[in-house]
C-alpha cells in the first residue's frame, strides 16, 4: 500500500481508470490521492496576455474532476484536486516531489513492438524516465 499517490490527469477516461487503480492502491484510512491537471501554457506568450483563456480552461478542468471524484469514491482515502499551469511533465515531477510521492499513477499509450521508439517524446515517457519515485502506467 502507498501512502501518497499522484495521479496526473488529461481527464480522459483512461484517467478515470488510472485514478480507480491508485484508489484501491492507497492505504485506507491514511493515504492521500492527489488528482493533478496541468493546463499547458503558450511558449513565448505572457501568462497576464491570455488570464482569461486559462481561467475557462482551469473552471472547466476543475469540474470535470469534480466528476471524476465523484463517481470514483474515495472508498477511505483523501483525495486532493490540483491544478498547476506550465510544461506537463516538468509539473507532474515537481508536484511528485513537493508531496513526497510515494507512486505515480498515469495512463500512458500503448507501445507499437514495430516501433518502440515512437513513444519516446510522451509525457508518461518522460515521467517513467525521470521520476524519483515509482511509476505505475495504466494502458
Amino acid at each position: 500500500m502507498f501512502e501518497k499517490i499522484l495521479v496526473p490527469t488529461d481527464l480522459s477516461e483512461r484517467s478515470r481508470r488510472a485514478l480507480a487503480i491508485a484508489l484501491r492502491m492507497a492505504t485506507p484510512g491514511s493515504g492521500s490521492v492527489t488528482l493533478l491537471h496541468v493546463i499547458e501554457t503558450l511558449a513565448d506568450t505572457p501568462f497576464e496576455e491570455i488570464k482569461n483563456f486559462y481561467a475557462r480552461l482551469e473552471e472547466r478542468a476543475l469540474s470535470a474532476m469534480d466528476q471524476m471524484v465523484a463517481a470514483a469514491g474515495d472508498g477511505g482515502v483523501e483525495i486532493i484536486q490540483k491544478i498547476a499551469y506550465g510544461n506537463r511533465a516538468r509539473e507532474i515531477l515537481q508536484a511528485a516531489g513537493e508531496m513526497g510521492a510515494d507512486l505515480i499513477v498515469l495512463n500512458s499509450h500503448k507501445v507499437e513492438q514495430k516501433d518502440p521508439a515512437a513513444g519516446m517524446g510522451t509525457i508518461s515517457y518522460k515521467v517513467g524516465i525521470l521520476s524519483q519515485c515509482p511509476v505505475m502506467l495504466v494502458k
